[in-house]
This record gives structure tokens, C-alpha cells and sequence, in this order.
């Protein structure tokens, strides 16, 4: 297997309107990021990803970008994101940029001149189509709880949005946007850059007939056969790869809902010249129902085994992908893997203990490291994110029962992973000396990064522990994966070898006592890592008693 820097470093997501703010106005920006390097620096992550900045209207927090070569006015300028690039590499630490690719803003001066006329040169950069007796040309649903056509009067047709319909699909047929898209992509590499997050990246190339969906399939996902993992997705990708990042040391990790093993290794595949590696999303869905995300079912240990263990061996020695448990789009992971309540320390202590034990590019959002929780506001209009808002709105148009469609939101909701971060118990957390932008979650005053900075057993300093055992154990980041106790319910346990070298992994993932007997061939000679409860020096050989949410890892003796 190929050594790579993107592949033994860990990566702690930033999303700039949440992390910090220096000037007062309430939102976060670059100047704040720069303020809380030595943080990072301390925390002993490897690499930034960097959630946009880029001009924007900000219909979706800055993913409707108008101008890919400038930087979003409440963010700061491009000055201050330079200051902020040679800060982090001057710690080490280095970055990637967000970039969103299979839209833009409407405000876009491309799409301004799109709509402008059907013979205008920029008409082929946007998906256009005459309407069908006189409604939209197809049935497919966005990822916003809409229709993903949008009609544009002065022209007389419909422009195509896989999301809001402020932000226009772009034509990846169409030969000169690509080379629009990689003239951007090798500005921002020159720049001293060091990758790219590709947002929605295996949208970018639909069915050309754009035929109905079923009638019957379930709306929240009506279409998405048709518009994710298309026909010319791997084409463009290895041109991207051929004319931009293979001219660099470039990290690229692909948002890729939808994408199982196969489809995984035609894209990071260490024969494909696609991309580096890819975020997959089926352990996300471990708790939707067959209506997608909002149809929020229990989900089983058992199941979530099986989907991991599968891009465990399946990727191993082929390919690569990131980890992640939680980022900007998904609910806080202890409130949702974990106890928030009761075992809240001992289940986020347990999370990273298995995301930085198994194989691929480990992604920490921020908040993560000190345990941060959902957020539960009471009335809609509290809430920011444009997807809960338009679910809330489709779901009280529906008829639906508002308490039950605000449970599946505290559950569910974006604005979940986008309260401010949580730094002291000063007013607002320490985000901001203004009002934030979206209301602080009340518990900060438990959970902050400076009661946890001074506490040796917090979630924080667990963390960094984690961390540096990651860091100085490649085993952890290239050895082979074995599964153990494949039908137990509560206990998730795995082997790492590597060479000579063995790591045995045991979590139990519930809030009830657990026993896991090791295998015989492991039982005896293992020193204990790290964990998360206070074990004892001398244990019993044989089975193991597991207390709720226990982690464990061993180095086995042979």
C-alpha cells in the first residue's frame, strides 16, 4: 500500500460561521480562525478543512458561490486568508479548501448571463429545458424537500437545482465550463493550497434524458437514481485529476452520497488517476427509512458492523476513504451514536476511539472533541438551515403533526452541528462578543473547551491521547482489519495487523453492562493503550466485563 501524507493525517473540519467570531457581528470568520491556530496546533491535527468562503449571497451558508476567487465579506478578505494558509503551515497543519462543483449562486456572473437570453454564451453552463404541458420537464425531487426545476420567465424555461433555486446546476457537458472549473481549481493550488473537499461531487453528471422517477418512490428521494453517480462522473473525474490535481501534491476527497464499495473503487481505486479518496454515506443511513432521511428509524449495532467492516476490507489495499461520524450536515454523533444524558463523556470517548482505530482519513468536526450535543429549540423560527426550514414547511403543508415533524428535526436538523462552538461559560460560549447568529446550545456552560482544558480525564484530552496513539501506531492507519463478535449487539471488536504488530479493539456500544470473549489465540499477552474507564493493572484472562460505552485497545502479544 502507498504511504501518503493525506492518509496518516487527521483532519478537524471548520465551519467558519460557528467556530469563532473577532469582530462582534456575530458570525465567525477568518480573523477568528487564525485566533484559535494554536489550538489546532495543540489538539495534533494534521490538516483544515475548510468549509466555503467564497462570495456568497449565502442562501445556503456560502455553498452558492458567486465569485469562486474571492472571499465572502462577513468571512473577511483574501488578505486574511492568506495570513490564515501560512499560519497553519507554519504549525504544520494543512489545508483544504471546500469546493462546491456542481452548482452556483444564481448572483454567479455566469448564470446572470445564462438567464439573459437562449443564444447568450453562457446559456450551456446551466441545465435549461422547455417545460412539459405546461409544467416542469420532469418529477424529480431536490434535496431540499422541492422540485429541482425552477422557470425563468424571460426566457420561457426551467433551469435545473438538485438544491435550493438559488443555486443553479452547472453543465459539466459542456466542455468550457470544465475548463472554467480546473483554470479556478489550479488558482486556488497555486496559491499553496493543499486540496480539495469536492461538495456533491458525484452529482455533477445526470442521465442526459433526465427521464421521470417512478411516481411511487418515496419524494425525499424521488430522482436521485438519475442525478447521482451518472454516466460521465468518472470521465470528468480523471480529466479534473489529469489537468489539475496530479500537477500537485493534492489531497481530494469527494462528497459522495449514494456511492457503495463498487462504485467507491472506480473512484479512488490506485489504478483510476480519479480522486484521493471519497466520503461515503451509508453508515449515515444506518437510521433513515425507506422515505430517506427525515424517515428516521431505530438502527442496530449488527448493522452498523456490517457496513463498516465491508469499506474496511473491501477498500483495503485498493482505494482509500475518509471517517467521520459527524460534520456541518449531520446531527451531533454522541447524541446520536452515544448517551448525550448520562454516559455523554464515556460514548464520545467511545466514538473516537473507533473512528481513529479504523482504516481511512479520520475527520473530527469542531465541537466534536469536547462532546457537543444536538440542539432542541422549541420553535421553528429559531432554526437557520434551509433544509429543516423547507421540511418543516413541505411537512405542515402535508398535514403532518408539527410535534412529531420538530422531534424528527431535534433528531435530524443541520442547525444540529452548526451552534456556535463552545469555547468558555462567558456569555455566548466565548463565540462572539455580538448576537450569534444561530442561538448558542444552553449546555455550554458544562461543556466548553476551557473546563475541559483543565480536567485530565475530559473528553478533550481524550481526544489528544487518542490522537498521538493514531499518530504513532501505523498499524492504526494502514493494517489489515478483521472483525470479531459479528452478531453481538452491543460490542463492536476488531483486530488491526500490521507486519508483526497487532491491535485488538473492543467498544461496547451500549448503555448496559457487556462481555466479550476474545478469541483464544489473543487471550493472555496484550498490553493495554489507552481507554476509557479506569482498568484495572492486573486483569483476569478470558472474558472481558465491559462497563456502558466502554473502549479498549490493546496491543496483543504474540
Amino acid at each position: 500500500m502507498q504511504r501518503k501524507w493525506w492518509k496518516e493525517g487527521i483532519v478537524y473540519q471548520i465551519y467558519p460561521w460557528s467556530f469563532y467570531d473577532s469582530d462582534g457581528d456575530g458570525i465567525g470568520d477568518i480573523r477568528g480562525i487564525i485566533g484559535k491556530l494554536d489550538y489546532l496546533a495543540e489538539l495534533g491535527v494534521g490538516i483544515v478543512w475548510l468549509n466555503p468562503v467564497y462570495k456568497s449571497p449565502n442562501d445556503d451558508n456560502g455553498y452558492d458561490i458567486s465569485d469562486y476567487q474571492a472571499i465572502m465579506d462577513e468571512f473577511g478578505t483574501l488578505a486574511d486568508w492568506e495570513e490564515l494558509l501560512a499560519g497553519l503551515h507554519r504549525r504544520g497543519i494543512r489545508l483544504i479548501m471546500d469546493l462546491v462543483i456542481n452548482h452556483t449562486s444564481d448572483e454567479h456572473r455566469w448564470f446572470i448571463e445564462s438567464r439573459a437570453a437562449k443564444d447568450n454564451s453562457y446559456r450551456g453552463y446551466y441545465i435549461w429545458r422547455p417545460g412539459r404541458d405546461g409544467k416542469a420537464p420532469n418529477n424529480w425531487r431536490s434535496f431540499f424537500s422541492t422540485s429541482v426545476w425552477d422557470y425563468d420567465a424571460k426566457t420561457g424555461e426551467y433551469y435545473l437545482h438538485l438544491y435550493s433555486p438559488r443555486m443553479p446546476d452547472l453543465n459539466w457537458e459542456n466542455p468550457a465550463l470544465r475548463q472554467e472549473m480546473y483554470t479556478m481549481m489550479t488558482w486556488w493550488l497555486a496559491k499553496g493550497v493543499d486540496g480539495f473537499r469536492l461538495d456533491s461531487a458525484n452529482t455533477i453528471s445526470k442521465v442526459p434524458s433526465l427521464p421521470d422517477a417512478r411516481e411511487d418512490s418515496p419524494k425525499y428521494v424521488r430522482g436521485r437514481e438519475f442525478f447521482t453517480n451518472g454516466p460521465r462522473m468518472h470521465e470528468y473525474f480523471r480529466e479534473m485529476n489529469a489537468q489539475v490535481f496530479s500537477r500537485y501534491d493534492a489531497m481530494t476527497v469527494g462528497e459522495c452520497s449514494s456511492a457503495d464499495t463498487e462504485e467507491a473503487l472506480r473512484m479512488v481505486g490506485d489504478d483510476r488517476g480519479e480522486l484521493s479518496m471519497i466520503h461515503f454515506f451509508e453508515h449515515d443511513e444506518v437510521d433513515w427509512g425507506a422515505g430517506g432521511a427525515w424517515d428516521i428509524v431505530s438502527w442496530k449495532l449488527t448493522d452498523l458492523k456490517r457496513i463498516l467492516s465491508r469499506w474496511q476490507t473491501e477498500l483495503h489495499g485498493r482505494g482509500w476513504s475518509g471517517l467521520f461520524w459527524e460534520n456541518h450536515d449531520l446531527p451531533r454523533s454522541v447524541s446520536r451514536y452515544g448517551d448525550d444524558r448520562e454516559y455523554r463523556e464515556e460514548s464520545a470517548k467511545l466514538l473516537i476511539t473507533c473512528l481513529l482505530t479504523l482504516q481511512g482519513t479520520p475527520y473530527i468536526y469542531q465541537g466534536q472533541e469536547i462532546g457537543m450535543t444536538n440542539i432542541k429549540f422549541d420553535r421553528i423560527t429559531d432554526y437557520r438551515d434551509i433544509d429543516t426550514l423547507n421540511y418543516y414547511a413541505d411537512e405542515i403543508a402535508g398535514g403532518s403533526d408539527p410535534a412529531q415533524i420538530m422531534a424528527n428535526i431535534h433528531y435530524r436538523g443541520r442547525d444540529n452541528a452548526r451552534t456556535p462552538m463552545q469555547w468558555d461559560a462567558s456569555p455566548n460560549a466565548g463565540f462572539t462578543a455580538g448576537t450569534p447568529w444561530l442561538a448558542v446550545n444552553p449546555n455550554y456552560l458544562e461543556i466548553n473547551v476551557a473546563v475541559q482544558r483543565r480536567d485530565p480525564d475530559s473528553v478533550l484530552n481524550y481526544y489528544k491521547r487518542m490522537i498521538r496513539l493514531r499518530k504513532a501506531n501505523a498499524v492504526l492507519v494502514y493494517g489489515d482489519y478483521t472483525l470479531l463478535a459479528a452478531d453481538d449487539e452491543q460490542v463492536y471488536a476488531y483486530l488491526r495487523r500490521l507486519e508483526d504488530k497487532t491491535v485488538l479493539v473492543v467498544l461496547n456500544f451500549s448503555r448496559d453492562p457487556a462481555v466479550f470473549n476474545p478469541p483464544d489465540n489473543i487471550d493472555g499477552g496484550k498490553t493495554l493503550l489507552l481507554a476509557n474507564y479506569v482498568v484495572p493493572a492486573s486483569e483476569p484472562s478470558g472474558a472481558m466485563s465491559l462497563r456502558p460505552y466502554e473502549a479498549r485497545v490493546y496491543e496483543i502479544v504474540e
